[in-house]
């Protein structure tokens, strides 16, 4: 009987476990992905893209901050173009929308 609550307690640990952690979306490649694709994704996937786009654009030497204000309007302005442009490549829009001189 023991034998027995012991894999009950075990696989119901497990079950929990499971059900807490997200599930993982396949890669993200940005080199492949066009603003149609960026533009209709997941709420949690384009978060994610946004956060990694701010942080690739900043110069190796700007300091390890998010600043809310321009990454909304970064998001907005990416947003507008991509709707405007849904064929292009995201890194191509980007790069033409943020890219450092």
């Amino acid at each position: 009987m023991r034998i027995f609550a012991a894999a009950a307690a075990a696989a119901l640990g497990w079950s929990v476990l499971a059900a807490a952690t997200p599930v993982l979306a396949d890669d993200i490649d940005l080199s492949t992905w066009t603003c149609r694709q960026f533009i209709s994704a997941s709420k949690d996937d384009v978060g994610v893209i946004l956060a990694w786009l701010d942080g690739y654009y900043k110069d190796e030497d700007d300091p390890p901050v998010i600043d809310t204000t321009k990454f909304v309007d970064n998001a907005k302005k990416l947003g507008d173009y991509c709707a405007a442009h849904p064929d292009i490549g995201l890194i191509t829009a980007t790069d033409k929308l943020f890219q450092k001189d």
